[in-house]
């Protein structure tokens, strides 16, 4: 039953003050009006929530538009700071050595920033994240233990909002938010910044396999520079650097600093007194240099596990494996060291160095770099092969030219020297016969000529340049100025074959000597130096035209010529020359 009462009229004062008997207490309509209000509150939050959720499709849209991986992070954390509403945000990239190998912000002015100085280390609440990847919340951020404050010039910051960022199963950086716009962070604030940063995640991975898909790209096409370069075919990439770099050791070296987007690069290869000699070397702004006069010790242990095993390396620094590198250019950081793996053994090792607080190599750098250096190792390969058989092929030719010489020409005339002998001995004494006999002279000494020649088709065991003949044709050469004519040089028999290295410096040395006396006191118009094998010894013969060996002249130059055949167990002869001149006859044994 209802309350007779409370129809009951209640006593109320009218606007004159007076009091009003027929006015009642709206109660329903009061609770109507609360719950409108609520509402209105509740829509109000729909509202704000959807625009939240749009803006969150925005910010997907928005990161996931790009794949270079530097604006895909910039656009990141843009995209957090707009969504979230916070005064500053910055992602921070983990490095595989656990800190913070990159350091992105937004919201703090670049002048700023400058004054402040170098970027965050990773410690603190930002070291907490990266140390246990989970969300940190936090209304003031003075208040956590953690917290370990900020440095001379920073802006102050209250709250504080921080996630991981996952891919699959590695934690890629953290996302920091702080000083929130509404005065805290809240726990939906919170899961929008999880899905931003699930979202981040599949954009980064994205943008990080594009990369990787690009960079291995510019590896093969560097590897295919080498190979078209070193084989002698036109290179079809990278032109200007195959242009700077002649020598193939320099343009691998600079191909490996270009495409690792290094500081410098250098390749090493292995000498006789157990160093590593740089062969090429090549910086950021510097000029290429081709047998530079750097050396390395071969015991490093890693760089003489690389060269062992052909496995190539990473450090973050030097001290890390020990290797000793210094370069008064930049201070040293990550380093990467590849082999240049031979057939039997390593060809030599590559360094590709950045300066200290750049990147560091990842895993996929070295397996790339490491299959460009097999790649120009196997085109160095098949140059040598190339060069070894076209030297068979020359050899081949030379012998058969050798062999015509020989069976041919030589025997033609030595025949007509022969008959030209027989015909002087039957003639009377007078200019015809002594005419004769000078032929014969000649035809002699154009045999010796062409035995010479023969000899010289055949190139020494010791290869090139380096060679008995070769150094001493070279030192006739040189010394023509002082002589004022250019020594006739002539050699029989295998002198590269039986000639021992311990003799090549004594020879030298007596060719020397005794043509810088010719040049000196002789007054010469012609010398001749003859190196001839004969039976067990090794006869160095050098004779002028000049005015002779005057009585009571200085021997110092001839004892010295003495003195060394004799400690080889040879001797040593002067006598005049025929009609003038001196000869000087120097052997000494091979045997």
């Amino acid at each position: 039953m209802s309350d007779p009462q409370a129809r009951q009229p209640a006593a109320e004062q009218d606007s004159d003050g007076r009091r009003s008997d027929f006015a009642f207490v709206d109660v329903p309509r009061l609770e109507l009006d609360q719950l409108l209000g609520q509402l209105v509150d509740r829509a109000q939050e729909v509202m704000a929530t959807q625009g939240r959720l749009r803006g969150l499709l925005r910010a997907h849209q928005v990161v996931g538009a790009d794949l270079d991986l530097p604006v895909v992070l910039r656009r990141i954390v843009e995209a957090a700071r707009d969504l979230i509403g916070a005064h500053y945000a910055a992602l921070g990239v983990i490095g595989s050595d656990g800190h913070l190998l990159q350091f992105i912000h937004s919201g703090m002015p670049t002048e700023l920033a400058d004054t402040i100085g170098h970027l965050p280390q990773g410690k603190g609440l930002l070291g907490a994240l990266i140390d246990t990847p989970e969300p940190i919340r936090l209304a003031r951020i003075a208040d956590d233990e953690r917290s370990s404050g900020f440095p001379p010039g920073h802006p102050p910051m209250s709250s504080f909002l921080g996630v991981p960022i996952r891919i699959r199963d590695e934690v890629f950086g953290n996302l920091y938010l702080a000083e929130s716009t509404r005065g805290a962070f809240t726990a939906e604030d919170q899961e929008l910044a999880q899905a931003l940063a699930a979202s981040a995640a599949v954009a980064i991975d994205n943008a990080r396999l594009y990369a990787i898909a690009r960079e291995r790209g510019d590896w093969l096409r560097a590897a295919a520079t080498v190979t078209h370069t070193v084989l002698g075919a036109p290179a079809t990439a990278w032109g200007e650097a195959a242009e700077t770099a002649e020598d193939p050791l320099g343009l691998i070296a600079d191909l490996c600093r270009r495409t690792a987007d290094a500081d410098t690069a250098t390749v090493w290869l292995p000498s006789a007194d157990g160093h590593l000699r740089s062969a090429a070397r090549t910086g950021t702004g510097d000029q290429l240099e081709i047998g530079s006069e750097f050396e390395l010790s071969a015991d490093i242990p890693l760089f003489r596990e690389v060269l062992r095993t052909g496995t190539p390396s990473r450090l973050t620094s030097p001290e890390e494996g020990g290797t000793e590198i210094d370069d008064a250019r930049f201070d040293i950081g990550p380093i990467m060291i590849l082999p240049l793996t031979g057939i039997h053994t390593g060809r030599g090792v590559v360094t590709v160095v950045r300066r200290r607080g750049r990147p560091v190599f990842t895993a996929e750098d070295l397996d790339m770099a490491a299959g460009f250096t097999n790649q120009a190792a196997v085109a160095l390969e098949l140059a040598d092969a190339r060069a070894e058989q076209q030297r068979m092929v020359l050899l081949d030719e030379r012998d058969r030219i050798a062999a015509d010489l020989h069976d041919h020409i030589i025997q033609r005339l030595f025949a007509a020297g022969l008959s030209l002998h027989s015909v002087a001995a039957g003639m009377q004494p007078g200019r015809s016969t002594d005419r004769v006999l000078d032929a014969v002279r000649e035809l002699d000494g154009v045999i010796g000529q062409i035995r010479t020649t023969i000899f010289e088709l055949d190139p020494p065991p010791t290869g090139g340049h380096d060679g008995l003949r070769a150094r001493l044709t070279d030192l006739a050469v040189e010394l023509t100025p002082m002589l004022g004519f250019e020594a006739d040089v002539r050699f029989a028999g295998p002198i590269e074959t039986v000639t021992p290295p311990r003799l090549l410096p004594e020879l030298l040395a007596v060719t020397r000597e005794a043509l810088t006396n010719i040049a000196k006191h002789a007054r010469a118009a012609a010398a001749e130096v003859s190196l001839t094998t004969r039976a067990d010894d090794l006869v160095l013969e050098i004779r002028d035209d000049g005015v002779g060996i005057p009585d009571g002249g200085r021997r110092s130059g001839l004892a010295n010529m003495r003195r060394r055949a004799e400690h080889h167990g040879g001797s040593f002869t002067v006598r005049a020359g025929d009609p003038r001149g001196t000869v000087l006859t120097w052997t000494v044994p091979v045997g």
